[in-house]
């Protein structure tokens, strides 16, 4: 506990996410800083960058804005590790008992959220107007398609899409985000996934709901209440001084203003380097929301889901109740802490309930509205997630004995890791420049190191050459790894479907997991078995 602490304490003026640390490792627990803070010292720390660069020491270092993502660094004491899976020998669930059939490949990992069907109980998202989203959509578009996911595209693209044409203050057309729909479903097989679009009060005033269901002909709407990030509207980064003051003039905030000639000497002199674009915070009312979704409904969403953020144990309570009462098809909520665009990093590190903790609340809701009668939207956990290990903790925690509340899991960050990650070694490779120690063990073309290329290649003939190197490695990473390996987990707990992990299949590895959740401890696990079993 003591090594927690300090770690905690010490990253406090110096940290990765803004490309911050400290001249030296042994800091001071309660500030951060170092013991001996030298006049001559050039190493920057949060405090000197603070004093050279103001608020832009508030986000992730700005140099990467559009090539990246973020995440908190703090040790919340509490995460998915902090539980372990219950392995099982004498039985079989959703498969006859046989050796030969109860192979792990068997196991079906396919589920439906909000009457989405999915091959894997994954969603991507949301990717919205941030920089990163945009340079890497095909990959995760085309990627989630192949794979049998939903992905979301997220809020403020219409605003952001300096092509788009308004008419008296309505979109009526937005290349940007009819390129984001059309690139999912040029490889959808209309069956499994589907594209949802996000929207928050500046897409509201904008009217991107009618345009996207009327025009684009979606089937998904996601209303946005925040994110486990932040509990603040979106921001992104500008960087040209004449967008700024476009995106000034369709409503948003633009900081600091693009038209004070201060302002545009200061652009102009190197002293300001860009612009930090924010959204309006909404503030919700259980009439509006209703009035809101029956709205939608009107102008032809089939379906509507909501995405939050992880706030305090009392409106957690409000969302689901709103919910249930508007009869939503599917929530989703976000733990701290992480963005895919320019969250603040304090935000990140110190705000918010993280992933397992909120889930145990939203868990709670979702039990007193199951005995009171009343529906329960699916739901869809985020914050953190990256493997097959934390996805089947969080679905089987959610399952009292009817099913899984959980339906699916949101995996954020992780799906853009890939695709960059993808794109980068593609390109290494057409430039012959691929690290010696990869292209020795893996080859040095992308056929030969994306290891699910002939497999997709036969699937879909001659469109192969239609999909990115990124969307392949999305697929890989989704398919191949997590897929496979909560297959293999699944059947280790002797469980063939995916609705039929629970709570039982668990145990908490410290008391603060076990109180936070209620899963017994390992000693306290079938307190009965052994004298039952031998006697």
């Amino acid at each position: 506990m003591v090594e927690r602490i300090y770690k905690n304490a010490s990253y406090l003026n110096g940290k990765s996410t803004t490309g911050t640390t400290t001249r030296v490792k042994d800091t001071s627990c309660t500030s951060g800083m170092c013991p001996i803070c030298t006049s001559n010292c050039p190493v920057m720390c949060e405090i000197s960058l603070a004093a050279f660069r103001g608020r832009e020491s508030l986000y992730p270092d700005s140099f990467y804005f559009g090539f990246s993502t973020a995440s908190a660094l703090k040790d919340f004491g509490l995460d998915w590790s902090h539980f372990n899976i219950q392995a099982c020998l004498l039985r079989a669930e959703g498969i006859e008992p046989e050796s030969d059939l109860a192979f792990f490949q068997n196991a079906d990992i396919k589920t439906e959220v909000g009457g989405v069907k999915l091959k894997v109980p994954i969603v991507i998202g949301a990717y919205g107007s941030t920089e990163v989203a945009r340079i890497y959509w095909d990959g995760l578009a085309i990627g989630a398609a192949i794979s049998g996911m939903l992905i979301t595209i997220g809020e403020n693209v219409c605003g952001m899409d300096l092509d788009a044409k308004l008419t008296n203050g309505k979109v009526s057309e937005s290349p940007e985000l009819r390129r984001r729909v059309e690139a999912f479903r040029k490889f959808w097989d209309g069956e499994y996934g589907d594209v949802a679009i996000q929207t928050n009060v500046e897409d509201q005033r904008l009217g991107v709901d009618n345009y996207s269901l009327s025009k684009l002909e979606v089937n998904i709407i996601e209303r946005k209440w925040g994110q486990g990030a932040k509990a603040i509207g979106g921001e992104v980064r500008i960087k040209e001084i004449e967008k700024a003051i476009e995106l000034k003039k369709r409503g948003y905030f633009v900081i600091p203003d693009p038209e004070d000639p201060l302002v545009r000497e200061s652009f102009k002199e190197g002293v300001l380097h860009s612009f930090e674009r924010h959204s309006r915070v909404g503030i919700p009312t259980t009439e509006g929301f209703l009035e809101d979704i029956d709205q939608l409904r009107e102008q032809g969403a089939r379906r509507i889901s909501l995405k939050t953020g992880a706030y305090r144990p009392s409106e957690v309570a409000f969302t689901m109740k709103v919910a249930s009462e508007a009869k939503i098809d599917f929530i989703t909520f976000d733990g701290a802490g992480g963005g895919t665009g320019m969250s603040p990093v304090p935000m990140m590190d110190e705000m918010s309930t993280p992933t397992v903790y909120l889930e145990a609340q939203i868990l709670k809701c979702a039990e007193i509205l199951r005995k009171k009668g009343k529906h329960v939207p699916d739901l869809i956990m985020a914050g953190g997630f990256i493997d097959e290990t934390q996805l089947f903790k969080s679905i089987a925690m959610s399952n009292f004995g009817n099913g899984p509340y959980v339906k699916a899991i949101l995996f954020g960050r992780s799906p853009i890791t890939a695709v960059m990650k993808s794109n980068y070694f593609a390109s290494l490779a057409e430039r012959k420049a691929l690290p010696k120690f990869f292209s020795e063990k893996y080859g040095s073309m992308p056929e030969r190191f994306f290891i699910s290329t002939l497999e997709l290649k036969a699937k879909f003939a001659d469109k192969f050459e239609e999909i990115p190197w990124d969307a392949v490695g999305l697929h890989n990473y989704i398919c191949e790894r997590v897929g496979v390996g909560l297959q293999q987990l699944m059947a280790g707990a002797r469980k063939w479907k995916i609705d039929l992990i629970n709570r039982g299949d668990l145990i908490a590895l410290s008391e603060r997991a076990s109180k936070a959740t209620d899963i017994p401890l390992p000693e306290e696990t079938e307190l009965d078995a052994i004298e039952r079993v031998l006697q």
